[in-house]
């Protein structure tokens, strides 16, 4: 092909917003209609208080400090997860 041919050139467009509803409806069809967000959400809670119930003191240092310098979220330690 000759570039000194000015040729029209085609154009290449993708609606970025058609295509991002597309992969949330296949996202929402893998889940299935079973799926609970608030029950999730309630698993996460459970399992990050789990994780961080049995931090030595030495390990909450380093937690606060990260949690200062904005690494981790603030969180609270006064209750253990069952």
């Amino acid at each position: 092909m000759d570039q000194e041919s000015g040729g029209d050139h085609a154009v290449f467009e993708i609606d970025l917003a058609l295509e991002e509803a597309r992969r949330r409806a296949a996202v929402v069809a893998g889940i299935g209609p079973h799926w609970d967000p608030a029950a999730a959400l309630r698993s996460e809670q459970e399992a990050y208080d789990l994780l961080y119930s049995e931090l030595d003191e030495h390990q909450r240092n380093t937690y606060a400090m990260l949690a200062d310098a904005g690494v981790l979220p603030r969180r609270d330690f006064s209750h253990a997860a069952d």
